[in-house]
């Protein structure tokens, strides 16, 4: 049983629940409490509220999580010759059979495919479960197929990272709508509930991808000994770093950019800066100096620590909703 928590992840599927909980708690429902309507039974002006039923929402989380979860055991499946150069150790094929790897895979993916459908049928809009479909077949054909691939398999797994917070509000919205547009005097605007997850997703895909990259130079021994097309076997270590950098660049601009023109208080400048952009800083500064597998190691952990005070930036954005100060 250890061997399976250790191989579906268990700490990165806890940052998965984690993330959608609070944006569904710290994000979508503060802001959409600030919103408000007149109801069409009543003149009195009221505030929106969640219309996703609590269960559908944990159903939700379950479908994200096995999916997820289904993903990280096919990812070792096929990785068990570069695993035994890059880390000298794997779990499928020693501790846990192929086979039984393989079983456990189905069952994930079936489990979360069936409960995305089941949770897609009880908003009203059964089809939209083919999305957690089409993500379980990524993650298949990323793992097989396209994490060797040129820059294809870092985008696409970026992607998948930033559908996590978006599958909340892609869930969450179509409640509202439905409810609102009947009982509401004027639909009011929701797109604001939207814009925030984005904003979230955003910096999720953006941080993954500089990981990715960043793991890939981790890997860069067995990845070449392999043929893997990876950016650093392609194009060198070199350009790798410097790739890398200028994402970071890229991502604080942007930090900075979205503040100044849409948040714009000194609570998140603060927040941004220290929990944020210093540690975007201090990890090019630790890959522009890596020489070896523990070094790129340090900048890779330090990039899922970016990733999570991101993330924990939602809990801010609830105080501040929460003592009534202009966000």
């Amino acid at each position: 049983m250890k061997a399976f928590f250790k191989l579906i992840r268990w700490q990165n599927l806890l940052i998965i629940v984690f993330t959608m909980v609070l944006m569904r708690y710290a994000i979508i429902e503060p802001v959409a409490n600030m919103i408000t309507f007149v109801h069409i039974s009543d003149t009195g002006v009221e505030s929106l509220q969640l219309q996703l039923k609590l269960i559908d929402f944990v159903i939700l989380v379950f479908a994200v999580v096995t999916i997820a979860a289904g993903g990280y055991v096919i990812n070792d499946y096929f990785d068990i010759r570069t695993d035994l150069i890059n880390r000298g150790d794997v779990l499928v094929g020693t501790k846990v059979p192929r086979r039984r790897a393989m079983m456990w895979h189905n069952i994930l993916n079936l489990a979360g495919v069936a409960a995305g459908f089941y949770v897609s049928w009880r908003i009203g809009n059964f089809w939209i479960g083919t999305i957690f479909l089409i993500v379980s077949g990524l993650l298949y054909f990323y793992s097989s197929t396209y994490k060797h691939q040129l820059l294809i398999g870092n985008i696409i797994v970026s992607l998948l990272t930033a559908t996590v917070p978006f599958m909340v509000a892609a869930f969450e919205i179509p409640p509202i709508y439905n409810y609102y547009a009947v009982n509401a005097m004027e639909m009011p605007g929701i797109n604001i509930l939207l814009y925030w997850v984005l904003g979230f997703s955003l910096f999720a895909f953006m941080t993954n991808l500089i990981r990715e990259i960043i793991k890939d130079m981790e890997d860069f021994e067995g990845d070449r000994a392999y043929g893997s097309r990876s950016l650093p076997v392609y194009a060198g270590l070199k350009i790798s770093k410097i790739v890398v950098i200028t994402l970071l660049a890229i991502t604080i601009v942007m930090l900075v950019l979205v503040w100044n023109m849409y948040i714009n208080d000194l609570l998140t400048i603060i927040y941004i800066g220290v929990a944020i952009i210093i540690p975007m800083i201090f990890t090019g500064f630790v890959i522009a100096r890596a020489e070896n597998q523990k070094d790129f190691n340090r900048g890779s952990f330090s990039m899922k620590i970016v990733m999570l005070t991101g993330v924990c930036y939602s809990i801010l954005v609830w105080i501040i909703i929460e003592k009534g100060v202009l966000i």
